[in-house]
């Protein structure tokens, strides 16, 4: 049955290529005008959603300039307001960052609280979802307004409800989750995309090189000196 899971995953990339094209050309225009401006690309997820925001911080071929946001309970917490709000007290968002919130309902106060902190800020903001589904789920929060409605670009992940994607004869549920691989698809394009707007601008951007290749970590470190500040905090 693995081929099922193939199938089902190489439909959602085709659809996701077909119909975010645009979005994603948006968002790398923003991750871009971000780091040439000075600031960092922060990324959150919470409970799953997280595999999405550490796939574009931190690791070989990103950005050096960016970071995950880790949050302890790891999503345990995420429906009761209030959390976000107490836990997001001490993050250090800049207008000149870019920021990206993954969550696939959209509709937990943990995201939401965080979202309205960062456009409080003025920065600019980047959510991925699944828009059709989180359109017709009610809020959780108290202010009514479901996490793509603060964001600046939203990239739809076209993920059907429930998340799970592969029925299994005899059992009443559906498994195997697709969201975090259309998420990260539509993220590292966006970041491909902002890589190239900003070599075509004759702007260098700091990228990382794999820690495994000779001279990795003497290059990464030289590069990251610039941003240790922004990087070493919540």
């Amino acid at each position: 049955m693995r081929n099922d899971y193939f199938k089902v995953i190489e439909a959602l990339l085709k659809e996701v290529e077909e119909t975010q094209g645009a979005n994603i050309t948006k968002a790398a225009h923003l991750i871009a005008d971000s780091i040439m401006s000075g600031g960092i690309l922060q990324a959150f997820g919470s409970g799953h959603s997280y595999a999405a925001a550490i796939e574009i911080c931190g690791r070989a071929g990103g950005l050096i300039p960016a970071k995950a946001i880790k949050e302890p309970a790891m999503g345990n917490y995420e429906a009761i307001e209030g959390v976000g709000t107490l836990f997001i007290k001490k993050a250090d968002f800049r207008k000149e960052d870019i920021v990206v919130l993954i969550s696939n309902s959209g509709r937990n106060p943990l995201p939401i609280e965080i979202a309205m902190k960062v456009k409080s800020v003025g920065a600019k903001l980047i959510v991925v979802t699944s828009l059709e589904v989180s359109k017709k789920l009610s809020c959780r929060h108290s202010g009514g307004k479901n996490l793509w409605e603060f964001a600046d670009v939203v990239l739809d992940n076209r993920v059907a409800f429930g998340d799970a994607s592969v029925e299994v004869e005899g059992l009443p549920v559906k498994v195997c989750g697709t969201s975090s691989i259309s998420a990260a698809a539509m993220l590292n394009a966006a970041v491909l995309e902002a890589i190239q707007i900003m070599v075509s601008k004759k702007v260098i951007p700091p990228v990382f090189m794999s820690a495994n290749v000779d001279g990795g970590n003497e290059f990464n470190e030289k590069l990251s000196t610039k941003y240790a500040d922004r990087l070493n905090r919540l």
